[in-house]
Formats: structure tokens, sequence, C-alpha cells
């Protein structure tokens, strides 16, 4: 989901990890030249969901990444399916009213233009559950610090390595 802190918590765990880290949203920006919320508004949603899956998909073919998606991407057939078969996936989840009151202070979000921001989140979070849900791991970090977070994350992903 927007504003979890993704790309945070992906550059440390990388950093961790010693991985590479991509942030997919900033790769999207690079090769567009432009900003999600100019793409957006120019080109409209569906080609922007179209680039994200192309990039997704080519990233998630290589090794030793940290791969912070989009709020969105989980819900692509494709990309959930590739993820599935080729990656752990972890679920950064925190309640809609912490959300809320991070996300109040951006306007860099095209999906939050959409009227009260209240209700938004809401039901973008309601809409998405269920495909955050398939994600291998889902770790709750309402009140956890980002230290704890990464902690937890390369815990369980070390774990699922020796497993899997």
């Amino acid at each position: 989901m927007m504003g979890v802190g993704k790309s945070t918590i992906g550059k440390n765990l990388a950093e961790k990890l010693s991985y590479s880290f991509v942030d997919i949203d900033h790769l999207i920006e690079t090769k567009e030249g432009s900003s999600i919320k100019t793409i957006f508004k120019n080109k409209g949603e569906s080609y922007f969901r179209k680039i994200e899956q192309d990039i997704t998909l080519e990233m998630l073919k290589k090794k030793g990444l940290v791969i912070a998606l989009g709020g969105g991407a989980f819900l692509n057939k494709s990309i959930r399916r590739l993820i599935k078969q080729s990656s752990i996936s972890f679920w950064i989840d925190v309640k809609t009213d912490i959300l809320i009151k991070r996300l109040e202070k951006t306007d860099k979000r095209p999906l939050l233009f959409k009227g009260n921001l209240n209700e938004t989140v809401n039901k973008i979070y309601l809409e998405r559950k269920k495909n955050y849900s398939e994600a291998d791991f889902r770790i709750k970090c309402n009140f956890e610090t980002k230290e704890n977070i990464i902690e937890k994350i390369f815990k369980l992903y070390e774990s699922s390595k020796i497993k899997g």
C-alpha cells in the first residue's frame, strides 16, 4: 500500500543483505522522464499499469535484488504469479489511520486526488487487502521502528531461503 515505507524499508533491507535495491516507481519515472502524477494525468492509469507490469516483470527475473513494488503492482496477476514463483514477498501492513496521517502531506499520489482522503485510503486498502494477503508474509508495522521491521523481514527471509 502507498505510504507504508516500502522504499525506506527496502533500501535498508537491501543494504543489510548486500543486495541491490530497486524502486519500481522510481524506474518508471526515470524511463518516462516524468513523475507518476504526470504520467497518470497525461497518459492515464492504464498506460502507467502497462509500463509498471513490463518493468516489474523484467526486474523480477534478476537475482540479488530487493524490489519495492508500486502499491498497485501486486494486484496484477502476471506480476503476482511471477513473484510467487521466483521471490519471497512481504506485505508491509500499516493501519489506515496511520497511512492517512502520512499521506496528508503528499501531492505525488494520483489515486488520492479523487475526493476525501480518509474515504479514498480506506477504499483503496479494502480493495487491495485480498491481493496483498497473498504475499508470503504479512508484517504489521503500526508502531514498530524501522529497525525492528527490517530485522523481522531479514529473519523471515533468511529462514525462508534455507527452507526453499
